[in-house]
């Protein structure tokens, strides 16, 4: 499988396939074989996406406030959300990757992640915004209409209220990792509790800030019921 099945899944008349098969190549394999990968391409689909997705859910849902919406459209174009879309459309299996990447298994899901963005953004520069808008529209709107508004909670606040509740100890947060670019990093969490001299680990979390990281830890914590 290469780009040539996802775009005809699409129906997209490629125009410039040279867009298209760097969005598909990861640096491992650029780094291989001496051509360009998706990094660049990757980082106008972020932007483009960003401002999509918020015209989708600003028109979806009028009545909710600014800090609503901006909550609803992290969640929606979250780490965990386009590795999720770039499995469902069968991403995964038209990257391209070097040898030791794909000996370690295969594309993880920052790399899922990443060629998501940087399909999107093949498309609004092969193909112009309309048609772009209208493929993400195609893809986010249903999780757009059913959306778990659950997810506009502050996770960290409610998993301290639980434990207070309880009258157990003290949360902690750690940041256990770093990926990525100076500019484009994904951190990963955990969140402990500290009891006495021990220290239970709750959840873990990822997201492209520490607080993000942090919000998915607690919300993967509060999904154990901190048990």
């Amino acid at each position: 499988m290469n780009y040539r099945d996802i775009v005809e899944y699409f129906n997209i008349e490629v125009h410039d396939p040279s867009l298209f098969i760097d969005a598909f190549t990861h640096s491992s394999y650029s780094n291989e074989k001496r051509c360009n990968d998706y990094e660049k391409i990757e980082f106008i689909g972020d932007g483009v996406l960003d401002l999509i997705v918020a015209d989708l859910v600003y028109h979806h849902y009028p009545k909710l406030k600014q800090g609503e919406l901006t909550k609803m459209r992290s969640c929606l174009v979250c780490s965990q959300s386009l590795a999720k879309y770039a499995t469902n459309y069968k991403f995964n299996l038209a990257i391209r990757l070097g040898q030791g990447e794909r000996q370690s298994g295969g594309p993880n899901r920052k790399i899922l992640e990443d060629v998501f963005e940087a399909f999107i953004g093949a498309v609004y520069l092969d193909q112009g915004f309309e048609f772009c808008y209208q493929l993400v529209k195609k893809i986010f709107i249903n999780d757009i209409i059913n959306f778990d508004f659950d997810m506009l909670t502050d996770f960290k606040s409610r998993l301290q209220e639980y434990l207070q509740a309880q009258k157990r100890g003290n949360i902690i947060y750690k940041v256990i990792a770093e990926e990525g670019l100076p500019n484009d990093r994904i951190f990963t969490v955990e969140v402990l509790l500290k009891e006495d001299n021990d220290e239970i680990r709750l959840g873990v979390g990822q997201g492209k800030s520490k607080k993000e990281a942090e919000e998915n830890a607690a919300k993967e914590a509060l999904k154990k019921k901190a048990s």
